[in-house]
């Protein structure tokens, strides 16, 4: 077979053999094979270029993909498999961009760890959980997570619960801790720092209180005394008032009880 001619269209090369078929392929293949000068080919060097243009249309993606946004290791694997990539050229592949500095998971944990601590809400180990699911070394997770301190956390903990205390209309302190420690702790922070910054947080209750006293004046007018006492502690409950916020209530008004 020969070279009838090759013709670049856009970033590709699109060669039309003898047969008049054509093979469209990039100038990684065509300097590879020297096909601007050597116009023969055998049916050993056409399975060559084939093999070899989807070799580099697999590697030229993932560059795409990297430029775009840093990757790790097993992101890159992932998405390698998903277009059922050769292991072999997998493994070319994987091996040239760490040899250049394209595959890094390392650089990867530290950039990400960053990326999410200036950029959202997450807290550490949200952020461990998302670079294990990376496959990320535990060695290079504990070195980027060190960024991670006691004071950052300290800082990001007290302007979510200030933001959420601010935007607070409905729930007692009781429902609001509970749904702000859910919260938290879904964001991927510990218990225990959950706990000792949510541990002096007391709402305004005022108008809760007056929720409470609406209940009370409109349970009394069928009710009295036991039978009030209980009937008024279930509809509190569940409102979502606390034992000691209910308690309180009732022991300001034992009297009318």
């Amino acid at each position: 077979m020969k070279i009838k001619n090759i013709k670049k269209v856009g970033s590709k090369y699109k060669i039309t053999l003898d047969n008049d078929e054509i093979i469209t392929t990039n100038d990684q293949v065509i300097i590879n094979n020297n096909l601007l000068y050597d116009k023969k080919i055998n049916s050993k060097l056409l399975d060559k270029i084939k093999e070899e243009t989807h070799y580099y249309e697999n590697y030229n993606k993932i560059l795409k993909m990297i430029n775009r946004k840093m990757r790790s290791e097993y992101e890159i694997r992932k998405t390698l498999n998903k277009n059922e990539v050769l292991k072999s050229d997998e493994d070319k592949i994987i091996n040239t961009l760490k040899e250049i500095g394209l595959i890094n998971d390392e650089a990867f944990a530290e950039a990400y760890t960053n990326d999410r601590i200036n950029l959202s809400l997450d807290g550490p180990y949200k952020i461990k959980k998302d670079l294990e699911d990376n496959h990320i070394e535990s060695i290079y997770i504990e070195n980027a997570l060190s960024n991670f301190t006691d004071d950052l956390i300290d800082q990001k903990l007290k302007k979510i619960i200030n933001k959420k205390v601010s935007a607070n209309t409905k729930d007692t302190t009781y429902i609001f801790k509970q749904k702000t420690s859910l919260y938290l702790s879904n964001l991927g922070y510990s218990r225990e720092d959950i706990a000792s910054h949510l541990e002096n947080i007391t709402l305004d209750n005022s108008r809760l209180e007056k929720e409470m006293e609406k209940i009370y004046n409109k349970l009394k007018t069928k009710y009295e005394g036991y039978v009030l006492y209980n009937k008024l502690k279930q509809k509190l409950y569940a409102k979502g008032f606390s034992s000691e916020e209910i308690n309180d209530f009732i022991e300001k008004n034992s009297s009318l009880i």
